[in-house]
C-alpha cells in the first residue's frame, strides 16, 4: 500500500506544473498582450477623442468621411453573400465528390493567403485595366472597373473569398455525409437535405467565417489601394481615407475613423463571443450535436438515420413511413 502510494506520488510530481513557470508564461503573455494590443488600441481611442466630441463627429460627417464609410459598407455588403454561396459551394465540392484535380482547387483556395494584396489588386489591374484586352472591351460598354466601385469588390473578394471554404471544410469532413445519405434514403431532395440537414450542422462555422469575411473586407488595404486609383470622395474606402488623412498631417480625421474601425472590430469579436456561448450553452443543453473546437470551429456528432426521421419534416418520409 505504501508502495502504491509512494509510486502514485512520483506520477503526479513529474506531471504537475511547477507554479513559477505557470506564472511566468502567465506574465510574459499578459505583458505581450497589453503592450501589443491594448495600448495601441487605447492610444487610437485617445488621440481620436483628445480634441473633443464634437471635433470627432464633425470628423466621421465630412463628405469625404461619410462617401469611405459607405463604400466601405457596401463592399462588405456585396461580398457576404458572394463569399457565402460560393465559400458552401467549395466546401461541398471539395467534401463530397472525387474528381482529378482535387488537391488542386484546394492548393488553390490557399492563394490570396499566400499572395501579396499588392500584388493581387496588380492582377486585377493588368486584367481589366484600360490598357488590357478584357478592360478596353468593357470599356467600350461603358463597364469601368478599375478605379471604380466593381474593381474594389473584387479585389476584397480575393483577398477574402477562402475564409468560409476553409471555415467549413474541416467541418464537413469529419460530418461526414452519414446524415445526408440517409435523409435522402428516407426520400428528401437535394435542397430539403441542404436546409434540414446540411445548413443547421455547419451554421456555427458559416456565421465565424462570414465574421471573418467582413473583419478583412473593412480593412483591406492592399489590393483596395492598387485598384481603387485614390478618387477622393469616390473610391477611398475608410483605410485608404486613413492614410491620406494622416499624411495630410490631419490626424484628428484619421484617428477617428481608425478608431470606428477599431470599433467595427471590436463588435466582431463581441458578436464572435456571443456566437460561442449560445453554441456552448445548446451543446451543454444537449440541444445540438456539436462540439466546439479552437478557436471556435464546430463539428458535429455523427447520428443515426433514426434521428433524422425524427427531425425532418419530409412529406415523402412520411408516405413512406406510413405504407410500412
Amino acid at each position: 500500500m505504501q508502495i502504491s502510494n509512494s509510486y502514485d506520488y512520483q506520477n503526479n510530481a513529474a506531471t504537475r506544473d511547477v507554479p513559477w513557470v505557470r506564472r511566468t508564461f502567465i506574465v510574459i503573455a499578459t505583458l505581450f498582450m497589453i503592450v501589443m494590443l491594448v495600448v495601441p488600441l487605447l492610444a487610437v481611442f485617445y488621440e481620436a477623442f483628445k480634441g473633443g466630441w464634437e471635433l470627432y463627429v464633425a470628423s466621421l460627417i465630412e463628405p469625404e468621411a461619410v462617401s469611405a464609410i459607405k463604400l466601405t459598407l457596401l463592399t462588405a455588403a456585396i461580398i457576404l453573400p458572394i463569399n457565402m454561396v460560393m465559400g458552401i459551394a467549395i466546401a461541398w465540392l471539395v467534401t463530397r465528390y472525387q474528381f482529378r484535380g482535387k488537391q488542386l482547387v484546394t492548393t488553390l483556395l490557399d492563394l490570396p493567403f499566400s499572395v501579396s494584396p499588392v500584388v493581387a489588386g496588380l492582377m486585377f489591374v493588368m486584367l481589366f485595366g484600360l490598357n488590357s484586352t478584357v478592360g478596353g472591351w468593357l470599356e467600350s460598354m461603358g463597364i469601368q472597373v478599375i478605379f471604380a466601385v466593381p474593381g474594389i469588390v473584387l479585389a476584397t473578394l480575393f483577398v477574402t473569398f477562402p475564409f468560409v471554404a476553409r471555415e467549413l471544410i474541416p467541418l464537413m469532413q469529419s460530418q461526414g455525409d452519414s446524415e445526408e445519405q440517409a435523409a435522402l434514403t428516407l426520400g428528401a431532395s437535394g435542397w430539403q437535405v441542404f436546409w434540414h440537414v446540411t445548413l443547421p450542422n455547419i451554421k456555427w462555422a458559416l456565421l465565424y467565417g462570414l465574421i471573418l469575411t467582413n473583419a478583412r473586407a473593412m480593412g483591406e488595404f492592399g489590393a483596395v489601394s492598387v485598384v481603387s486609383g485614390h478618387i477622393r470622395g469616390e473610391t477611398n474606402t475608410m483605410p485608404l481615407l486613413v492614410e491620406i488623412a494622416y499624411n495630410e498631417y490631419n490626424f484628428t480625421a484619421a484617428f477617428a475613423l481608425s478608431s470606428l474601425l477599431a470599433a467595427l472590430a471590436l463588435i466582431t469579436l463581441l458578436v464572435q463571443q456571443v456566437m460561442t456561448k449560445l453554441q456552448t450553452r445548446k451543446y451543454a443543453k444537449g440541444e445540438n450535436r456539436e462540439a466546439i473546437t479552437a478557436p471556435t470551429l464546430v463539428t458535429a456528432t455523427p447520428t443515426v438515420a433514426s434521428d433524422v426521421s425524427n427531425n425532418l419534416e419530409l412529406k415523402n418520409s412520411r408516405v413512406k413511413v406510413e405504407e410500412v
